[in-house]
């Protein structure tokens, strides 16, 4: 799984470890992956991977389904988000929202089917957020992002339903990790609570274990009939 080293990609990995789950943390940062690897013991190893680029993300998967002698699951917990005026971001800073959030989850979950393929199938868990579902100020290249990766679901789900695959998605509302931080150290000059009250989740912020919980079990067999699903966790936002 991807953003393993920090907030709801390391609760995720750890979740899924408890349930009994071999683990793969990958991250861009290597020396945390290695963090929360260590924090489970012997059923996770740690790996790089930078999901933005095709070639680290094929050879990482690819290291993972050896070392585990196959795959069967991958979670997509990497992401990246900064608010700024519409007007004025720089581009750079839009392709790289783009290029982690929605081209990393394509890459990923691309890697991932060819070992299904080659196997007895699997399951995909990508991670939206409630910005990809409803609309937010400041947040152009998030809410694009995300609003990518659930439709991408479901044209992965619709693709390879008849091939023992399924591919869901959570989708999260406020929630306390690095990334919420990121967020909240660039809110725009302008900005006004009354522009952002709709971007908060109405019962409070959410813990990344409460996420991770609903993820292990859109990963598990219980979930076997779903796919093509988008599964909100938002403290009721998107109601």
């Amino acid at each position: 799984m991807t953003g393993a080293g920090s907030g709801l990609g390391r609760a995720t990995a750890q979740r899924l470890a408890a349930e009994g789950a071999r683990v793969a943390c990958l991250d861009i940062a290597e020396g945390a992956a290695s963090e929360t690897a260590t924090a489970i013991g012997a059923s996770a190893i740690a790996q790089a991977c930078d999901v933005g680029d095709p070639v680290s993300v094929a050879a990482a998967v690819d290291a993972v389904a050896q070392t585990f002698g196959g795959l069967d699951l991958a979670v997509t917990c990497a992401g990246i988000g900064k608010l700024a005026n519409s007007h004025d971001q720089p581009f750079d800073e839009w392709a790289r929202i783009l290029g982690v959030n929605l081209t990393g989850t394509f890459l990923v979950a691309q890697a991932a089917l060819r070992h299904f393929l080659a196997g007895d199938g699997g399951r995909i868990v990508t991670v939206a957020s409630n910005a990809g579902l409803m609309g937010q100020p400041y947040s152009a290249a998030y809410c694009a992002s995300k609003g990518g990766v659930i439709n991408l679901t479901r044209a992965l789900a619709d693709e390879y339903m008849k091939r023992n695959i399924t591919v869901n998605c959570v989708a999260p509302g406020g929630m306390d990790t690095p990334l919420q931080g990121s967020f909240a150290n660039s809110f725009p000059e302008g900005a006004s609570w009354k522009d952002m009250r709709k971007s908060m989740t109405p019962m409070g912020t959410s813990q990344p274990e409460e996420v991770a919980s609903v993820i292990s079990f859109v990963a598990s067999d219980e979930a076997r009939y779903m796919t093509g699903s988008i599964v909100s966790i938002d403290g009721g936002l998107t109601l």
